[in-house]
């Protein structure tokens, strides 16, 4: 889990105006972070089977996000999927 100073350094980073804090751009930013940190956590505890379900989920989220904005924004898609090294 994100403590708040990570996910406000990424919301700062990715928003698209001074209060956003729910366009893709900075949901997709999060879930990679979460997904970073929970694929580290299960290299260590490979029987976490709960955790690793919330994996599944994050990654499917963001699967759905990133079609989402590769069909609307296919420039921010761009740029976001380079940021993000995806």
């Amino acid at each position: 889990m994100l403590d708040k100073k990570k996910k406000d350094r990424i919301i700062a980073k990715y928003r698209t105006h001074e209060k956003d804090t729910g366009s893709p751009q900075v949901q997709i930013a999060i879930l990679t972070a979460e997904i970073k940190e929970l694929s580290e956590h299960l290299i260590e505890h490979k029987k976490d089977h709960s955790s690793r379900k919330g994996l599944l989920r994050k990654v499917s989220e963001r699967r759905r996000l990133m079609k989402y904005l590769k069909r609307e924004e296919p420039k921010a898609y761009d740029q976001l999927v380079e940021d993000l090294k995806l």
